[in-house]
């Protein structure tokens, strides 16, 4: 989880609406070739499956770029039943045919139009995919403003607040809970193994799930992710001996310079664990680079990353 010292880096940036402009997010786009290279205990609500899309465009202001080789997708705002209530989520998948789930973890902004953009482009490369409002216990989403002012100091302590009601038992419970709805949906290809990834304070919601389901998790990748090592017990690379999954660790170079061992860290830990993992500092880049609605957005190195990840899910989940 990101903490009060490292905020000011690791989550202080603002939104951007103008990069998911037709020019901002055909960006993001850029990167369809490398995806045209893949084969495509809990309850829910009923679904209400509907053409979400264009609503969350026009949130946004943005008009989504066409992916090369794109498959067609069917997408829902769903509400799915924990132990401690009712997670808001988006749903995306291809609609024909079963895939390989992926569970998606937003950063400390929560859900919203750029995340589910990103949901649907991945389920556009052939997954089926979930985006989770992780402050569901708290807040529905929208649980930021389009516009956070980080400088705003009423806004960075809602935002703190809403990033310290998570503790490692909640984010077991919903890791549960979440997989368990995936694999009670129709779309999702339960002979597969599942993916999942995490942005920002995400990242150690990754670690926790692909510990908490280790024979379910077969990938796991988490961008700029904060506090991944840390000196507590409950640090989550100490979990890393309990997964089975192949990782991809991608560090944004600011986040390198504040906690310079930590990659040596991770390293140590998979090769200690014969995890395949690539853990890899993204020179450049700045806490936030992979979302397009960042103010810090690097369209380069949020594509590369994003490639890695596609080659990832194609290698451990075919």
């Amino acid at each position: 989880m990101c903490d009060d010292d490292s905020f000011d880096d690791m989550v202080a940036y603002r939104l951007r609406p103008e990069l998911l402009s037709r020019r901002g997010f055909g960006s993001l786009s850029l990167g369809a070739g490398l995806a045209s290279l893949l084969p495509i205990g809990c309850k829910s609500a009923d679904p209400t499956p509907g053409p979400v899309a264009t609503a969350t465009a026009a949130a946004s202001g943005a008009v989504m770029a066409p992916t090369a080789n794109a498959v067609a997708t069917a997408e829902s705002e769903v509400s799915i039943t924990t132990p401690d209530g009712a997670c808001d989520a988006y749903f995306v998948h291809p609609a024909a045919g079963t895939t390989p789930a992926v569970l998606v973890w937003p950063d400390i902004l929560g859900l919203r139009p750029a995340f589910r953009q990103m949901g649907k482009r991945l389920a556009e490369s052939g997954y089926a995919v979930l985006v989770v409002n992780p402050f569901y216990r708290t807040k529905k989403a929208p649980t930021s403003s389009a516009h956070a002012d980080f400088e705003d100091p009423a806004t960075r302590e809602a935002l703190m607040g809403l990033a310290h009601s998570l503790t490692p038992e909640t984010e077991v419970t919903d890791a549960k809970a979440l997989t368990a709805w995936l694999d009670q949906q129709p779309s999702v290809d339960k002979s597969r193994k599942m993916g999942t990834t995490g942005y920002c304070m995400g990242g150690p919601l990754v670690m926790r799930t692909a510990a908490t389901n280790p024979d379910r998790i077969g990938a796991a990748a988490t961008f700029h992710g904060g506090g991944l090592v840390t000196d507590k017990p409950d640090s989550p690379h100490l979990l890393i001996p309990k997964m089975k999954a192949h990782f991809l660790i991608a560090i944004a170079a600011n986040d390198d310079a504040k906690q310079p061992d930590a990659k040596g860290t991770l390293k140590a830990a998979f090769a200690q664990a014969s995890l395949p993992a690539n853990v890899e500092v993204y020179e450049g880049t700045m806490h936030g680079w992979c979302p397009p609605d960042s103010q810090v957005y690097n369209r380069d190195a949020a594509e590369r990353a994003w490639g890695e990840l596609l080659v990832l899910f194609k290698s451990a989940l075919g």
